[in-house]
C-alpha cells in the first residue's frame, strides 16, 4: 500500500520577559491529520463475451473520486493470454481465442490511483462463431418466352432450398436473393451476390458459405423447371390440327430433357391420332413417327412412338404400373414408358405418357423377317387391310396378325391359322392333358401364367377376351403371351363391367384360360408364380407412390388445362376430388384385389396333395347363383340392380354356355324358376342335364337391362351329382339365378 507523505512545521511561540520577571505559560498546538484518499472504485462490467478469434475483449473503466490518474493492470493464472492498456484501460487478447480450446478465461483487474488499488475478478466468455448459413433464398428473371418470375421465394428444409417456376421457360439466366452468416458465399469458385450473380439453375445448384472460422456449409438450390418433367415439342408443319387417325401430317420435334434425360435437336416427324374409345375424348393420343430412329427419352432407338393422354385414368399410373409388374415377369419384352409435357404448336397439352410401341423390331418384340406378332380382337376394330382368321373354339375373339404384312391364304397365312388351330383343338379335346398331343406341347407355359397374372391382379376390363391380347410366334417354336398393352381401364377403373370390384375371377374367364384352369399342373404354377407377385406386393405400391409424386405437379397442370379430376369421365366408377384420392384409391383396390386372389388361388385344384378344394357343388333343392358356375364360355360377370344385390351373368350371345355342378338329394319333380331380364326379347336359352335337353325358355322384353322377372318350368331330376348346363340359343338375355325347389 502506498501512503502520501505531507510537511508539518513546528511554530516555536516566545513569550516576551515582564518587569519583574515573573513567570508565563507555554501553548503546544495539534498535529494537523493528513486529508484522507478514496480508492477507485470499477464501473465496468466484470463479464465480457468475445466472440472466437477476435482479440478486442472491451475496456475496464473504474472511477476515483479524487481525480486522481488512473493505471490498470490485470493479474491471475489466464492473464498471460491478455493484454491490458496501462493507461486506458483496454483488454484483447494476446492471441485470437479459439472456442474448440477454451471456452473462457478468468483474471483479477487493477485499477490503481498511485496510493490505493481496487480489484475486481473478470470472466471472459468465449462465444463460437455462427455456422455459415443461408436463411432465404429467392430467384427472378425473365424466361425465354419473355414472361418474367419476380422473388419466387424457394421453401427450405434443412439446407436443401427448392421451389419451381410456373412457366416452361429456361432457368439458365436467373438472379438469386438471399440472406446468410458468414464471410463468403460462391458458386465452385465464384463469388455470389445477393440481388446481382446471375446462374443456370437447370441442375440442382450448390451454394457454399464459408465463415471467419473457416468453417464451410453447403446448401442446395432445388429449382424445378415447370413440373420437374421433361418437355415434348411437336411442331406441325403451318401448325395444322393434328385431327385425323388415318392421316399423318408433316412438322418437326424436340426434346427439353431437364435433368434426367438429353435434349433431342429439332428433327423431322409425322404424326396422327390413334386409339379406339380414346381417340372420343378431348385430350388425343398420338402415334408420332420419326424420319430416322432415334433414342427418345432414354428409350432406345426407334421411328414410332404413342403418345398415351391417359385421360380415363385420372392416376395416370395404370399404364405404368401394370408395365412395371410386366418388368417383374417372365414375358421377353414389355414397353417402356416415359412421362413428359407436351406443347403442340407452342400451346400446352397436357402430361402425356409416352411409350414404345408393340411392333416387330430388334429394340422391341424382336421377330425378325420370319416371327409373327398376333392380337386377340373384335371385327368391329380392325382396318380394313387387315388380315386375321376365327378362332376356332369361340366367338369371343378373332387374332388379327399384326406383323408380318402378308397375304390372305399365303403360306406364311396357313402356317400360323394352322398352328393356331391346332392349339385350340388340342386345347379344347378330350386329351388336352397329353404329354403327346395336349396343349402344352404348343404354348410357353411361363409367359401364359405371369400374362394371366398381371391380367388378373390389375383385372383388366379388355383382357378377358376382348382386345389387346398380344402373342408372339417363332416357326418352329412354341406361342408365347404378350406383350402387355392398354391398361387404363385396369385396377377398378370401369363402369360398365364386373372387372370394377377387387373380388372375383375375370381374365379366368377368357375361353383359353378357363380351359388351362382344368390342368392341375397349370393351376400349380400360377400358384407359384402368384406368390412371387404376392411378394413384390409392397414394391409395386412403392412404384406408385414414387410415380404419384414424379406427377405431384404435372397432374395440377394438366388437370388445370383438361379439368377432369372430381367430375365423371367414362367409365369412372368412382369420383374424387383430389388427385392423392385418385391414387389412394387405386392402391387400396390394389391391396384388397391382392388379398382376394391370395385366398382364392390358394382354393383352386392343383396336385391331389395340395390341399385344393374342388369347384363348387349345388346342393338340390336350394337356389343357384349364375356367376357360381363350374364352367362357361363367352359371358361376362356384372354387378346387378335385382333385390338383393351381388352379381349376375350378362353379355350373353348366341353359342355362350353355363355349366353347374348339382348333387340332387333324391329323385322326383323339381320346380326351376329362373331369374331373368331381357331387352327386346329373346329366344333365350335351353338347359341340359348330364347332356340331354330337359328345357328351353324363351324370354319377352322386360323393359331394360335390370328389369329383372322370373320364369318356370317343372323338370324331372334323378339322385346324385349331375351337370346342369344352359346354352344361349340367342343374344340379349342376363340371368341372376336358379332357384330349384320341391314340386
Amino acid at each position: 500500500m502506498f501512503l502520501r507523505f505531507t510537511s508539518s512545521f513546528l511554530v516555536f511561540a516566545l513569550a516576551g520577559c515582564g518587569g519583574g520577571g515573573g513567570g508565563g505559560n507555554t501553548s503546544i498546538p495539534e498535529t494537523p491529520v493528513p486529508p484522507s484518499n478514496n480508492p477507485p472504485v470499477f464501473t465496468s462490467s466484470s463479464t465480457f463475451d468475445v466472440e472466437e478469434n477476435q482479440v478486442s475483449i472491451g475496456t475496464l473503466v473504474a472511477t476515483d473520486s479524487d481525480g486522481d490518474t488512473l493505471s490498470y493492470s490485470v493479474s491471475g493464472d489466464d492473464s498471460s493470454a491478455i493484454s491490458v492498456d496501462s493507461s486506458t484501460g483496454t483488454l484483447s487478447f494476446v492471441e485470437p481465442p479459439d472456442y474448440e480450446s477454451i471456452q473462457s478465461y478468468s483474471i483479477t483487474a487493477i485499477a490503481s490511483d498511485g496510493t490505493d488499488e481496487t480489484t475486481q475478478s473478470l470472466s471472459v466468455a468465449i462465444t463460437n462463431i455462427a455456422a455459415p448459413s443461408l436463411t432465404d433464398m429467392a430467384v427472378s428473371g425473365t424466361f425465354d418466352d419473355g414472361q418474367s418470375e419476380e422473388l419466387l421465394y424457394l421453401n427450405k428444409d434443412g439446407k436443401v432450398f427448392s421451389g419451381r417456376t410456373t412457366q416452361n421457360g429456361t432457368v439458365d439466366n436467373l438472379v438469386a436473393s438471399f440472406e446468410f452468416e458468414g464471410t463468403s458465399v460462391l458458386i465452385g469458385d465464384v463469388v455470389q451476390e445477393s440481388g446481382i450473380t446471375v446462374n443456370d439453375f437447370t441442375d440442382i445448384v450448390t451454394y457454399t458459405v464459408t465463415n471467419s472460422d473457416g468453417d464451410i456449409e453447403n446448401f442446395t438450390v432445388d429449382l424445378t423447371r415447370f413440373t420437374g418433367l421433361p418437355v415434348v415439342y411437336l411442331k406441325t408443319d403451318d401448325s395444322v390440327a393434328i385431327d385425323s387417325k388415318d392421316d399423318y401430317v408433316e412438322g418437326d420435334t424436340s426434346i427439353f430433357g431437364g435433368r434426367n434425360f438429353d435434349d433431342l435437336e429439332e428433327v423431322e416427324m409425322k404424326i396422327r391420332g390413334r386409339g379406339n374409345s380414346t381417340w372420343m375424348h378431348p385430350k388425343k393420343p398420338f402415334q408420332m413417327k420419326l424420319a430416322d430412329k432415334a433414342e427418345f427419352l432414354g428409350m432406345p432407338n426407334d421411328k414410332k412412338w404413342l403418345f398415351l393422354a391417359e385421360y380415363s385414368d385420372k392416376t395416370m399410373l395404370r399404364n405404368k404400373i401394370s408395365f412395371e409388374m410386366g418388368y417383374l415377369s417372365n414375358l421377353d419384352w414389355t414397353p417402356q414408358a416415359r412421362f413428359a409435357e407436351v406443347y403442340i404448336n407452342d400451346l400446352y397439352n397436357g402430361t402425356y405418357n409416352i411409350t414404345q410401341k408393340v411392333e416387330e423390331s430388334d429394340n422391341r418384340v424382336p421377330l425378325g423377317d420370319t416371327g409373327y406378332l398376333l392380337e386377340q380382337d373384335q371385327l368391329s376394330r380392325l382396318d380394313p387391310d387387315d388380315v386375321y382368321f376365327d378362332s376356332v373354339v369361340t366367338e369371343k375373339f378373332l387374332i388379327n396378325i399384326k406383323e408380318p404384312n402378308l397375304d390372305l391364304d399365303s403360306d406364311e397365312y396357313n402356317y400360323i391359322k394352322d398352328l393356331l388351330g391346332d392349339f385350340e383343338q388340342s386345347l379344347f379335346s378330350s386329351r388336352f392333358l397329353s404329354e403327346v398331343d395336349g396343349y402344352a406341347n404348343y404354348i410357353d407355359i411361363d409367359s401364359f401364367v405371369d400374362w394371366y397374372l398381371i391380367s388378373e391382379i390389375t383385372k383388366n376390363v379388355d383382357s378377358q377376351s376382348f382386345s389387346s391380347i398380344f402373342l408372339n410366334v417363332m416357326p418352329g417354336e412354341k406361342i408365347k403371351m404378350g406383350p402387355l398393352w392398354d391398361f387404363d381401364l385396369s385396377f377398378g377403373n370401369v363402369d360398365y363391367a364386373d372387372s370394377r370390384y377387387a373380388e372375383g375371377w375375370w381374365v379366368k374367364y377368357h375361353p383359353w384360360y378357363d380351359r388351362l384352369f382344368q390342368d392341375p399342373d397349370f393351376v400349380d404354377q400360377v400358384k407359384v408364380r402368384f406368390a412371387y407377385f404376392r411378394a413384390n406386393q409392397d414394391l409395386i405400391l412403392e412404384k406408385i407412390d414414387n410415380y404419384a409424386e414424379q406427377l405431384q405437379w404435372s397432374q395440377q397442370e394438366n388437370d388445370d388445362l383438361w379439368q377432369t379430376i372430381g367430375i365423371y369421365v367414362w367409365p369412372n366408377p368412382v369420383i374424387f376430388d383430389t388427385y392423392q384420392e385418385e391414387v389412394d384409391h387405386m392402391k387400396m383396390w390394389f391391396r384388397n384385389r391382392m388379398d382376394w386372389l391370395d385366398q382364392e388361388i390358394s382354393y383352386l385344384t392343383g396336385n391331389s396333395d395340395d390341399g385344393g378344394q374342388s369347384p363348387i357343388t349345388h346342393p338340390v333343392p336350394g337356389l343357384i347363383q349364375a356367376e357360381d358356375f363350374s364352367a362357361m364360355e363367352g359371358i361376362q360377370v356384372e354387378s346387378t340392380g335385382d333385390v338383393g344385390g351381388g352379381s349376375n351373368v350378362g353379355y350373353i350371345s348366341a353359342g355362350d354356355w353355363l355349366e353347374y355342378t348339382i348333387d340332387v338329394s333324391s329323385a322326383g319333380s323339381y320346380l326351376f324358376e329362373y331369374r331373368v331380364v331381357s331387352s327386346g326379347g329373346t329366344n333365350g336359352f335351353e338347359v341340359l342335364v348330364d347332356g340331354v335337353q330337359v328345357d328351353s325358355q324363351s324370354i319377352s322384353d322386360t323393359g331394360g337391362w335390370q328389369s329383372w322377372v322370373t320364369i318356370s318350368a317343372v323338370l324331372e331330376l334323378s339322385v346324385g351329382n349331375q351337370v346342369l348346363r344352359l346354352n344361349a340359343v340367342d343374344d340379349s338375355w342376363n340371368i341372376n339365378w336358379i332357384d330349384v325347389t320341391t314340386q
